[in-house]
């Protein structure tokens, strides 16, 4: 039976995990920036380099369908979502930084599949330079809540 751990340090042991990233190109030099970092970090905790599928997609609205895509073919132990929607001057904006994140969250309810949401959402460039961790923290969101599920289902 599952009991909780209250207090416990989260459990960061990779190995074996079998990963996906999907990284959306549009801001190409945030978000391979984002993907380098949680490549590194994917590494650190353990994650074999051929345990771990990274694609890419032109955007952050394409890349709840890839997640799915992935999701469906059952191999994955949890999947990484990198972006960055910089906002400008018109309502599109709203429409990517929101569709793309409740498209991310459908794809992980509908799959049971861990998912950790880096696409970045910003005012500017800066402030998505500011976040580029956020690509090692999703490493560890992703290995974090793929063992979780695995003590839960176990």
């Amino acid at each position: 039976m599952f009991e909780a751990n209250r207090g416990a340090a989260p459990q960061l042991d990779g190995a074996g995990l079998v990963i996906g990233i999907v990284q959306a190109r549009f801001n190409a030099g945030i978000t391979q920036a984002l993907a380098q970092g949680c490549l590194q970090e994917l590494a650190a905790l353990g994650v074999a380099a051929a345990d771990i599928t990274h694609v890419q997609v032109p955007g952050a609205l394409e890349a709840p369908l890839a997640l799915h895509a992935l999701a469906a073919t059952g191999r994955f132990d949890a999947l990484v979502a990198l972006g960055c929607v910089i906002r400008g001057e018109t309502y599109h904006f709203e429409l990517v930084a929101n569709e793309s994140g409740a498209g991310v969250s459908r794809v992980s309810l509908d799959h049971g599949l861990p998912i950790a949401n880096a696409i970045i959402t910003t005012e500017d460039e800066a402030q998505a330079i500011a976040r580029l961790d956020k690509g090692r923290e999703a490493a560890r969101v992703a290995v974090e809540m793929a063992r979780l599920l695995q003590k839960v289902r176990a």
